[in-house]
């Protein structure tokens, strides 16, 4: 008898076949050009790598550099709860970083900031990178008070080959455990603190604290490793009257989610990222239940009864 693979195994394997970019966006084109970057009508399947070319002359850190991308309303960087944020170095650079303030004092976005936003039933959201921007940001785990800075990999700053079309961030005082196997996917955690896709009609600035209504939750496997993506609405959008599950999010937003990241990285020869649970999404109340799963190992990481390694973590 031979046993069944494990949902991991299974997406591991799956994610050995590669696909040539060159050809695919290539035929993504003439899709291109008669679709809306934000129309809630796109049908990404039809070209997976659509999602991935849509602003190919936008900048890592531009939000103008084409019409499509001039339409989007940029919110001001907000201060919520006494935060503020102030950058240091050059944007677009290896230097440049946005850090944390309450005060006088410098603080983590990680550790710092309340995992719970003021509403119940509501959490607070790190906003990494602003919808239709490009540029690989992220709280910088193994820096002290872990500012936002630009991703690295090889010594060179990390981009998306084409821009995200949500609000992207991580939700603090949570961590995906990479020493715990999950019990039915048979994965590590990727070792971040959760990741969230806010789905709202404006783009929200980097640094922004905002608090969010979790709808639902995916359980992606990269690379063998577990990586949660929560998707969420900002509870000041104009959405979040009508979004409280997510089966009220429509299906193009959440089948173009779920493709976009399972594309993103095969423009570098990566494979293709797989995902959990029949790659269904889980509910509202399974998002909770991660988050909070997340938040415990956190306690246990922040606590030092879980060995840090190299995360800085405030108490190590």
């Amino acid at each position: 008898l031979v046993a069944s693979p494990s949902p991991c195994m299974v997406a591991a394997l799956q994610a050995t076949w590669k696909m040539n970019a060159t050809q695919l966006f290539r035929q993504s084109s003439s899709f291109l050009l008669k679709q809306s970057p934000i129309s809630s009508t796109m049908k990404f399947t039809s070209a997976p790598l659509a999602i991935l070319a849509l602003a190919s002359t936008t900048t890592a850190w531009s939000t103008s550099s084409s019409a499509a991308v001039r339409s989007v309303r940029t919110v001001p960087a907000t201060i919520l709860h006494g935060y503020s944020t102030e950058t240091a170095g050059e944007s677009a650079t290896e230097s440049f970083r946005l850090s944390f303030t309450e005060g006088d004092s410098t603080i983590s976005p990680w550790h710092d900031i309340p995992l719970k936003g003021d509403t119940e039933g509501t959490y607070n959201a790190v906003i990494e990178i602003p919808k239709m921007t490009k540029a690989k940001m992220e709280v910088a785990t193994k820096e002290p008070n872990n500012p936002i800075a630009q991703d690295m990999k090889k010594g060179k700053l990390r981009d998306y080959h084409g821009p995200i079309f949500w609000n992207y961030g991580c939700i603090p005082q949570t961590w995906e455990n990479p020493n715990e196997e999950h019990p039915e996917l048979k994965c590590f955690g990727d070792d971040d603190p959760i990741d969230v896709v806010e789905i709202g009609s404006k783009a929200i600035a980097m640094g922004t604290v905002a608090e969010v209504k979790p709808l639902g939750v995916i359980a992606m496997i990269d690379d063998g490793e577990l990586d949660w993506k929560v998707i969420a609405i900002a509870t000041d959008d104009e959405l979040a009257k009508e979004y409280n599950d997510i089966d009220d999010v429509p299906d193009a937003v959440k089948d173009g989610i779920r493709e976009w990241f399972r594309w993103y990285k095969t423009p570098d020869d990566k494979p293709l990222n797989g995902f959990g649970f029949d790659e269904k999404w889980l509910d509202a109340k399974s998002a909770g239940e991660v988050i909070e799963e997340t938040h415990d190992a956190w306690k246990k990481l922040r606590s030092g009864e879980i060995e840090a390694g190299k995360l800085w973590t405030g108490s190590n």
